[in-house]
């Protein structure tokens, strides 16, 4: 008799006729980012819904459906799928949307991982989207269109700017909360320019730029004092998302230190020069790499704007994507691109040089092409620059959050006792 694993199973389809009927549920992993790509999804003709629930029950969740020796942003992401699947009455009307990489890395096997979770839990009948670049599945309701593509662009701008200078603000504020506020009206204005189809076009951004670094240089700060700079760097989920890698931004700042997360142009940018890499160095996808040169051109203007507009402040921008980039040769090649891949080393290499001597490499405890590009290089990057002081955390659901945040404290206290050291030196 065949075996249910012979047969060819028909996973349930989104299907252009449920755009305007089903809410698709959308992971969060960057709250910025993520409130405004939902808007634009939303002024798009799609009901969204950006999954915010958090909490024990989701780890629980996952480790109910997912193996848990598989990636543990997978059993996260999963595990928070399931736990919103729990809380709800509309079930016959939602869709489950995943990103997929494409690449080495598991992420690309999230979508069934998923889909056997969602059967195992009772949902099966509940439509899954691929959200990927790489052809995995062409035959979903959720199209890109030029447009669409825009205006994504333009909403991860506006992300990686405001989550930057609210990092930069937050540990110096003086009047606590006046940040967030900023922020959050930010996240507003933007949201309602969207909805109004403004705010995408390139002399738009341009504009919303320059008012947005003007508005964050004009908060009341004390910068009088020096305080701990620390960069976070590693797996793109676990450095983003506040469920993976347990609030690392904000206990950061009640540690009274400055956080500073490399923004996702940076993963952007990265994927798109691995396409050129690959052709440069092994002869593939040579129709692939002239589109991607294009979306590079079209991406990297864009960054500039970004970056130029923090160049009128008083805070330090961070680099031009192409420059970091650089940075990461000679330390590693550029033909690693398993997991983060070089990208982990070079923003390493730029935290460096722009003062975040402090780096926590915040990565999931069995990954290993994040272990190897991070910890594998750490010794190279402190031959490099002796006062780098970094150390990696990992992150999976048997570790506890004392331990974590314990070696965090430990890294922070010397950076505070160097901190003291330059200043007596100054005397």
């Amino acid at each position: 008799m065949e075996s249910m694993e012979e047969k060819e199973i028909e996973y349930p389809k989104f299907k252009e006729s449920m755009v305007k009927t089903h809410t698709i549920l959308i992971p969060n992993m960057l709250p910025i980012h993520m409130s405004l790509f939902e808007q634009v999804l939303l002024q798009s003709g799609y009901k969204v819904e950006i999954m915010r629930n958090e909490g024990p029950e989701v780890v629980s969740e996952g480790l109910k459906y997912v193996h848990n020796d598989t990636c543990y942003p997978a059993l996260l992401v999963i595990g928070q799928f399931i736990d919103n699947l729990n809380h709800r009455n509309d079930l016959d009307k939602v869709v489950c949307l995943i990103t997929q990489t494409g690449g080495g890395c598991r992420a690309s096997n999230y979508l069934h991982l998923l889909r056997k979770a969602l059967i195992k839990a009772g949902y099966g009948y509940i439509p899954v989207v691929s959200l990927n670049m790489s052809n995995l599945e062409k035959d979903s309701g959720f199209k890109y269109t030029p447009k669409l593509i825009f205006k994504l662009a333009a909403a991860l701008t506006y992300g990686d700017l405001i989550m930057y200078l609210n990092n930069k603000c937050r540990t110096y504020e003086i009047k606590k909360g006046e940040t967030e506020r900023l922020t959050k009206h930010w996240v507003k204005e933007l949201s309602n320019q969207f909805a109004n189809g403004k705010g995408t076009s390139y002399n738009a951004q341009k504009k919303n730029c320059y008012a947005i670094a003007k508005s964050y240089d004009q908060l009341d700060l004390d910068l009088s004092h020096k305080k701990p700079k620390v960069g976070i760097v590693g797996e793109i989920y676990i450095k983003y998302a506040a469920l993976g890698n347990n609030h690392l931004e904000d206990f950061l700042v009640s540690q009274d230190a400055e956080a500073m997360v490399p923004g996702l142009y940076g993963f952007m940018l990265y994927c798109f020069w691995n396409n050129i890499y690959d052709t440069e160095i092994y002869g593939r996808w040579k129709k692939k790499a002239l589109i991607t040169k294009f979306l590079l051109w079209f991406m990297q203007r864009r960054e500039k704007i970004m970056i130029k507009s923090m160049e009128k402040t008083k805070f330090t921008p961070m680099k031009l994507f192409r420059e970091t980039k650089e940075m990461s040769e000679g330390v590693i090649h550029h033909g690693t691109k398993m997991g983060e891949g070089w990208l982990l080393t070079a923003e390493m290499m730029e935290l460096q040089e722009i003062g975040y001597e402090n780096i926590i490499c915040a990565q999931p405890f069995g990954c290993l092409p994040n272990h190897i590009c991070g910890k594998g290089v750490m010794k190279k990057i402190k031959s490099l620059h002796p006062d780098a002081n970094i150390v990696a955390i990992d992150y999976d659901p048997s570790a506890t959050k004392v331990n974590q945040e314990n070696r965090i404290k430990l890294m922070l206290e010397i950076a505070k006792e160097r901190i003291k050291d330059d200043e007596k030196a100054e005397l």
